[in-house]
């Protein structure tokens, strides 16, 4: 199963628009994750001490991981996110702090050290820029990190296109690139 995360907003997302256009080339059936559609709850001290405690207790089955055990058990994984106020939206960020799952996204070694669980053994981040100052490490690596870190997902790609609002910008023919790159 192709996990589609979907954190576009907008119903022109050219982000939205990317993604399309790679998930219409694959044949697998896709479950399609809407963040905008989910109310996150908030992470607060009571929020941990009762993930806490559901860890400590081995209730994995509990509905409070139903996302994690999604992420954990998609078999690839499509990241749609536009990059905006330096990051990507904040829905997506919510997402990981309920997929960060001890015992079910990833465990520690004795050593300290984090080692994935999930099944996925790619991640494809998409993502569109308005300019062109698009640094790598406030979005794209950020989920790369995770994804390699913790998640034990090795490969990971970028799919991109920036530069869509700058005055005279080819739009389309931008898109058009970043679309036939997911060739």
């Amino acid at each position: 199963m192709i996990l589609f995360i979907n954190a576009c907003v907008r119903t022109q997302s050219r982000t939205k628009r990317l993604a399309d256009a790679l998930l219409g080339k694959i044949a697998e059936p896709i479950t399609e994750l809407c963040l905008a559609d989910i109310a996150f709850p908030v992470v607060n001290e009571a929020f941990l001490q009762e993930r806490d405690h559901l860890i400590a207790a081995g209730d994995f089955d509990n509905p409070r991981f139903a996302l994690a055990r999604q992420f954990a058990e998609a078999d690839e994984i499509v990241i749609a996110a536009p990059y905006w106020d330096l990051s990507f939206p904040a829905a997506l960020k919510q997402y990981f702090e309920q997929i960060n799952v001890t015992g079910i996204t990833f465990v520690y070694t004795p050593e300290g050290y984090p080692q994935g669980l999930c099944r996925a053994k790619r991640l494809i981040y998409i993502t569109t820029a308005g300019g062109s100052y698009v640094p790598e490490a406030f979005g794209f690596g950020y989920v790369k990190a995770l994804a390699q870190s913790f998640y034990g997902i090795e490969d990971i790609r970028l799919i991109k296109a920036a530069g869509l609002d700058i005055d005279g910008a080819d739009v389309e023919g931008l898109l058009e690139t970043a679309i036939t790159s997911t060739a």
